[in-house]
């Protein structure tokens, strides 16, 4: 057993980092696929009710959220039994808490904005809410994190300038994981 300091084991690094960008990536064709077969008439989804298609993306969006929680989970497990430390020490916990908090909050908020009629706004709120949710998990900020978190705020202000840009930048804020997963450090 390793007797350092107990540090955090969820962390956004390598390949976690890379399949959550690839989570993003998906996640935003198929919400983009549903909503042009929609407005297209002689598709399928063009027969389907708006209180339908908006439970169609918000389970697309739980299951991304599924999906990311369980790399991070998975990942740590290995971290934790690479380095021979326990899963849930106390750092651990706290990183825990804080990620389930804030993105219970974000989907409160984004409901809430959907049931009021503020479609525009929402992908703006979850990037900005992203960007800070990253700050606030991340124990030790680094620079490639930050620079995550400010791409997530400027894509947010684009997309309150241009609400149909929510496409495009969600495909960066993936392929921003996918390279922070390459290229950030090991």
């Amino acid at each position: 057993m390793n007797s350092k300091q107990p540090s955090s084991n969820f962390a956004l690094k390598g390949f976690t980092s890379i399949q959550i960008g690839l989570y993003f990536l998906l996640s935003s064709y198929l919400i983009k696929i549903i909503l042009e077969g929609f407005l297209i008439d002689d598709n399928p989804m063009g027969m389907l009710s708006a209180e339908i298609l908006e439970y169609m993306i918000t389970s697309i969006c739980i299951i991304l959220f599924i999906f990311s929680s369980l790399a991070l989970f998975f990942s740590a497990k290995r971290r934790a039994k690479k380095q021979e430390i326990p899963l849930w020490n106390s750092s651990s916990k706290s990183i825990f808490w804080k990620y389930l908090a804030s993105f219970l909050v974000l989907f409160i908020a984004l409901i809430f904005l959907m049931n009021q009629g503020f479609i525009d706004v929402i992908t703006p709120i979850f990037l900005i809410f992203y960007g800070f949710i990253l700050l606030l998990i991340n124990p030790k900020s680094n620079q490639n994190i930050q620079i995550i978190a400010g791409i997530c705020l400027l894509l947010a202000v684009i997309c309150f300038l241009i609400p149909n840009y929510w496409y495009a930048s969600i495909c960066i804020l993936g392929i921003a994981h996918i390279t922070y997963g390459i290229v950030g450090d090991k």
